[in-house]
């Protein structure tokens, strides 16, 4: 498992997947969720090595002496350290989620280090454009023939509504297909999140969404804009809305895909953004 030192000395760790090359760089989600469950992206690494950050305080990365060093725009140099330690002149880029945010953050500070951009069903909170609660609805109400929706439905619109406390009861509405992967994918969620540091990722002063835009506007990257077409955040349209602010994006979405497209059909997938990275 190599490390690194961050910029502070906190020592920062990545996993290497695949093979020999350049890799795809990979920034997980959660927000603040170890690495480990983006698994190998659904074969992606069998098509290209990948190289996959644990955010500090997460994984097998240390936790740092100041935990306002948590929050998404302070990770920056985080991610700027890897690609110097890497010694990649420009980099492939991978953000999952809520590291999509920290991506996009690091293209509008770095842009001349990014050689292509891909966001995976990322919700764009950096542009300022939040998956609303009707957002999530929407994207539930259609999959009322599951054999779940029943029970999952009212606590899920509960919890959206501010009624309601997170209950894993609703969970199968981040998958495309809820089966055993999922659920055991699910289950690992706590005990892979930094609770403290996911606090603090979005926190006050962490996003400039009209200065990002505007920095973005001007990336020359190419960049996929990618959604699940059953997930509620982002939903197709928020992350189309997304891909207009980019002046050379893609958008794709995957049929019957969730928040973690790459288990609901690994080989659409892999096919898909390898396809990307090798243009």
């Amino acid at each position: 498992m190599p490390t690194f030192a961050a910029y502070d000395g906190t020592l920062l760790a990545h996993h290497s997947l695949g093979g020999s090359g350049e890799p795809v760089v990979v920034l997980p989600g959660g927000p603040m969720r170890a690495s480990a469950y983006l698994g190998d992206l659904g074969g992606l690494a069998a098509r290209r090595p990948l190289a996959l950050l644990d955010l500090r305080g997460t994984g097998d990365s240390a936790v740092p002496a100041d935990p306002a060093t948590y929050r998404c725009d302070r990770l920056v140099d985080d991610v700027e350290a890897l690609r110097v330690h890497l010694g990649l002149e420009r980099m492939d880029l991978l953000a999952h989620s809520a590291g999509g945010s920290l991506a996009m953050l690091y293209a509008a500070r770095y842009p001349a280090r990014v050689r292509r951009l891909a966001l995976i069903t990322a919700t764009p909170w950096a542009l300022g454009m939040p998956a609303t609660p009707e957002h999530r609805l929407a994207a539930a109400r259609p999959r009322e023939s599951e054999p779940w929706f029943p029970r999952a439905f009212p606590a899920y619109e509960k919890w959206l509504t501010g009624g309601g406390d997170f209950d894993d009861v609703f969970l199968p509405f981040f998958y495309g297909r809820w089966d055993e992967t999922a659920a055991a994918h699910a289950a690992s969620d706590l005990e892979q999140t930094n609770e403290e540091a996911c606090e603090r990722y979005g926190s006050e002063g962490a996003y400039d969404p009209p200065a990002t835009r505007a920095a973005l506007a001007a990336l020359t990257a190419p960049v996929l804009v990618y959604a699940g077409a059953a997930d509620g955040g982002p939903r197709p349209e928020l992350a189309r809305r997304a891909a207009e602010v980019f002046p050379h994006a893609e958008l794709v979405v995957q049929p019957g895909a969730g928040h973690y497209p790459w288990l609901d059909d690994p080989e659409w997938f892999a096919d898909r953004v390898a396809g990307f990275f090798a243009g």
